[in-house]
């Protein structure tokens, strides 16, 4: 996927349509001067229905389309004929969409699942015809509702990436070439910070035919939970992994502070991250020793299991692996 083409917030505007008014209407015909009245009733406006789709990755396909109209309800006609529904609007989103009110912010509800069908703004009923309003001593009433109106407005779509390992660490910790190596992902790499500017997913090949889903997001930096540098764009991200993978390389001047900021940075963002699963991976570890990762094993947290790696050599990604795996199904 071309990096400018992921998009994960948008703003669009929908309305719903207009139910369709009532018949007046009294029946006519041969032999049958005063049939009393049949109008029919209208027909609902159509509906606007947010749609989850596994196959999409991100909301590009609403960059250039933000407005959508559905269509109204028919009339009624006679013989208590009901006017036909308005068609309703679909709107396809990948899984892991927040849909959000645009003035007040509040979430009206989220697609988690595909095919999952919400209704966000719904059709106007439609108006009942006159048949409905006949009474003993109005035995031919020349009047019928008009349709409800339909209803619009702005509505914030969000989407939170749905991935079973997310990949937590400093910019240009080897995140991206890890998963380039591990998935048949292409996300940009370069040696210099923040290269990933957009959230990447791939798909990890497992033993006997099996797989799960890894996704590499933006570079953490100290005080990216009030807003620093990508800030919440990306932290939100984070929340729908079930298991974090924490990069830190080799060459870093102390992987243990770094581990406890990187940590601080999501407790500040959500506490409830910390209750997710926890590995740590040092990563560039070709450049080590056995002496040398004795050494750094001593300083390494111990309320997090740890991992040494190489994303170059592919050392130790096997094991990684049968690690994550086992973490994600336990």
């Amino acid at each position: 996927m071309v990096e400018g083409n992921f998009v994960d917030y948008i703003k669009i505007h929908a309305a719903s349509g207009n139910g369709g008014k009532g018949s007046v209407h009294l029946h006519r015909e041969k032999f049958i001067q005063k049939g009393g009245p049949d109008g029919g009733d209208g027909g609902r406006g159509g509906h606007i229905i947010v749609r989850g789709n596994k196959n999409m990755w991100t909301l590009v396909h609403l960059k250039f389309k933000k407005h959508f109209k559905a269509e109204h309800g028919g009339g009624g006609s006679k013989s208590r004929s009901t006017g036909k529904d308005g068609d309703d609007v679909y709107i396809d989103v990948p899984l892991g969409t927040i849909l959000r009110d645009g003035e007040t912010q509040d979430i009206i509800f989220e697609i988690t699942e595909d095919g999952e069908e919400r209704i966000l703004v719904e059709g106007g009923m439609g108006g009942r015809g006159n048949w409905h309003f006949k009474t003993p001593t109005n035995q031919t009433p020349r009047y019928a509702q008009p349709g409800v109106e339909g209803e619009d407005g702005w509505f914030q779509m969000e989407l939170k990436l749905l991935a079973d390992v997310g990949l937590v660490g400093f910019p240009n910790a080897g995140k991206s070439t890890l998963l380039s190596v591990m998935t048949s992902a292409k996300p940009k790499i370069a040696d210099y910070a923040f290269t990933t500017l957009k959230p990447s997913l791939g798909i990890v090949e497992y033993r006997e035919f099996q797989s799960f889903v890894m996704a590499d997001i933006p570079g953490i930096i100290e005080g990216a939970a009030e807003g620093k540098g990508l800030g919440h764009r990306f932290l939100r991200h984070i929340e729908r992994n079930s298991t974090l993978l924490f990069l830190i390389p080799a060459d870093s001047d102390d992987i243990n502070e770094e581990y406890k900021i990187l940590l601080n940075e999501l407790k500040k963002h959500n506490p409830e991250l910390l209750d997710k699963d926890r590995l740590l991976a040092i990563s560039k570890s070709d450049m080590l020793d056995d002496e040398l990762k004795a050494e750094i094993k001593k300083d390494l947290p111990e309320d997090v299991d740890h991992i040494f790696i190489s994303a170059i050599t592919q050392v130790g990604l096997t094991e990684l692996k049968d690690k994550l795996w086992k973490m994600l199904n336990d």
